[in-house]
């Protein structure tokens, strides 16, 4: 009997026609990547928030990624944190975090996590000096929205290899202050195509950098409710996302 079980046994191998539960099993599926989308305001608040957030949700839903969304700086804890790859600043405003919160964000990224910087992201928390350096720069003022022409500079990129060369929006265009030297820009804004630009030739508006262990993207377009209807708008914003959660290009 033993002898007929052998035989059976070597055949079932050999014509790979038997399995046991160790070789049916498979490994379970890696989670979705998550991200939390942040959107208080402690200065002005933006009309187009609740239309990004539903853009940024809709990118989430079409692209595989887990999309949770608060104005509450309650979640920024280190337990809560860890379960997002990457956070996105959506025009916040002026001082959202208090102390023990900046600290847990700052540790976050140190772990080797993301930030996505939109718009007013810049226009938030000057009197952190690690924040700025996260964030890339500080909002200084701005023109009436109007016009302009965007120079795509570097392609290299997620947020702009499908973008053209020169990339022409309607927004709000914002001029900067504590512009720090570790970004790798990717845009520019021509300032000769519209009225009062401030940071002259190489005035940018777009960019990435790795910073203290984890990634930063920031764009700074996205103060009209109609940016979130522009594909090449929202394909941009889908790629910094894809960058700072670690899908890089």
């Amino acid at each position: 009997m033993r002898s007929l079980q052998l035989l059976l046994f070597l055949v079932c191998g050999i014509l790979s026609g038997c399995s046991t539960s160790a070789t049916n099993s498979t490994p379970p599926d890696a989670p979705a990547p998550a991200i939390l989308v942040f959107y208080k305001t402690a200065g002005f608040k933006h009309e187009s928030i609740p239309v990004g957030r539903a853009a940024i949700q809709k990118l989430g839903q079409e692209n595989g990624i887990k999309v949770d969304t608060t104005a509450n700086a309650d979640a920024f804890t280190a337990d809560n944190l860890k379960q997002y790859d990457a956070v996105v600043f959506l025009s916040t405003t002026q001082d959202v975090l208090n102390d023990v919160q900046q600290a847990a964000f700052e540790q976050y990224i140190r772990f080797g996590k993301g930030f996505v910087g939109i718009h007013a992201a810049t226009d938030t928390e000057y009197g952190w000096p690690w924040y700025n350096r996260l964030v890339g720069a500080y909002f200084s003022s701005h023109p009436a929205i109007q016009p302009a022409i965007i120079r795509v500079t570097n392609k290299a990129h997620s947020a702009t290899s499908f973008l053209p060369d020169t990339w022409p929006r309607t927004d709000e265009w914002y001029n900067f202050k504590n512009i720090q030297p570790t970004i790798t820009v990717l845009a520019t804004l021509d300032e000769t195509t519209y009225s009062g630009g401030t940071n002259g030739a190489t005035h940018p508006i777009a960019w990435h950098h790795e910073f203290d262990g984890g990634r930063a993207f920031y764009t700074a377009g996205g103060h009209t409710n109609e940016s979130y209807q522009e594909p090449l708008f929202l394909q941009h914003i889908l790629g910094g996302i894809q960058y700072a959660i670690g899908k890089r290009k």
